[in-house]
């Protein structure tokens, strides 16, 4: 189903404090990017923002950066964290949520940018063989991720779609990533640090188990 489209979008994500239009004018700068320098995690395609605001900000000691081709979308993830922090009475120093597309995530980031951690939930899965390489899990994406990606630094990786997953593996172990978790059923005995995203919750209610995995980057 196409989103409709929401003028009001871009003219309000404008005047947020925390939004950035234009993500390659920090391309090796990201640290400037937010109040001080802290630990970086990165999450692609960050949907309504849900995972992005609960995670960031129970989490202070890290900078959060949320990202999201669709400007339509990101406007309810911001209105999401300004929800959350101001439930929890906090300040907004620790996000940032910019507009890229992902399969040109070199434009946007280099060997400088040393990101701790990547969150990748419930991407699409592009069944279609000849759409496979823009999987954000695919080899080529992955391989671009290792650039930015510290030594040691982790991709966390969900979806409900069985096929995505079965290739995703191999996708991390011919990119030199180092499977650390894997489950078929994340929910059946469900880990304390699992936050559920807005899919996760509709998946897992139509009975859809979810997968999940963390790919540590090793030398190749």
């Amino acid at each position: 189903m196409r989103m409709r489209h929401k003028p009001y979008a871009k003219p309000e994500l404008g005047e947020t404090s925390f939004y950035i239009e234009e993500a390659k004018d920090y391309k090796g700068k990201w640290q400037s990017a937010f109040a001080k320098e802290q630990p970086i995690v990165l999450e692609l395609g960050c949907g309504k923002g849900g995972f992005a605001a609960s995670y960031a900000s129970s989490n202070l000691d890290i900078n959060y950066l949320a990202v999201d081709y669709l400007s339509d979308v990101l406007v309810q993830a911001k209105r999401k964290a300004e929800e959350m922090y101001e439930e929890k009475q906090l300040e907004i120093n620790n996000i940032a949520m910019t507009p890229l597309d992902i399969q040109w995530i070199d434009t946007a980031f280099d060997t400088s940018d040393t990101v701790e951690k990547i969150y990748i939930n419930f991407c699409n899965p592009w069944p279609k063989l000849r759409h496979n390489k823009r999987r954000l899990t695919h080899t080529r994406q992955l391989m671009q991720y290792r650039e930015f990606l510290k030594k040691d630094g982790e991709v966390w990786f969900k979806t409900d779609d069985d096929e995505l997953f079965t290739d995703s593996l191999e996708y991390f172990e011919e990119s030199g990533f180092e499977l650390r978790f894997i489950s078929y059923d994340l929910h059946s005995d469900e880990p304390s640090w699992n936050i559920r995203t807005e899919y996760e919750e509709k998946f897992s209610q139509l009975g859809i188990k979810i997968k999940a995995l963390i790919g540590v980057k090793r030398e190749k």
